[in-house]
């Protein structure tokens, strides 16, 4: 499994859109502690599941917080705007399952990429990598 690292985030692929036939995606996301997180956003054309492994992720869904420890879930229809942050001490890990699978390593790793370049990303390109695989920026 490839560790894909942007800034305090990295994800695991443990299933894609590319072994699944484009049935899911399916990642192990680990969150560092007050790591800057992506802007407020929705999906187009897919759901989104998150389960808590460890630590506590607080989700921001249609303008109300989630906290999610261990054991705990959130279901993120597609359309709703949504953002996510790490206020606690210790690392946050959830399972998150998106479906259909339209995402794919392939969007995290162009945002590694672009974030590994040095400096701060123009927000217009952000904007353009996010709406190219189906996320559109929300107002925060």
């Amino acid at each position: 499994m490839d560790a894909i690292k942007i800034g305090g985030l990295t994800l695991e692929f443990l299933h894609s859109k590319d072994d699944t036939v484009g049935s899911l995606d399916l990642f192990r996301m680990t969150v560092q502690p007050k790591a800057k997180m992506p802007a407020p956003h929705y999906h187009e054309s897919r759901d989104e599941a998150v389960y808590g492994l460890a630590g506590t992720l607080v989700l921001r869904i249609d303008g109300t917080d989630h906290a999610i420890g261990p054991g705990g879930s959130v279901f993120i229809a597609r359309g709703v705007v949504h953002s996510f942050r790490n206020h606690g001490d210790e690392p946050a890990v959830v399972l998150s399952v998106l479906t259909p699978g339209v995402l794919g390593p392939a969007y995290f790793r162009e945002l590694a990429e672009l974030m590994a370049a040095g400096g701060p990303p123009h927000p217009a390109t952000v904007k353009e990598i996010m709406t190219r695989y189906g996320l559109v920026p929300a107002a925060a």
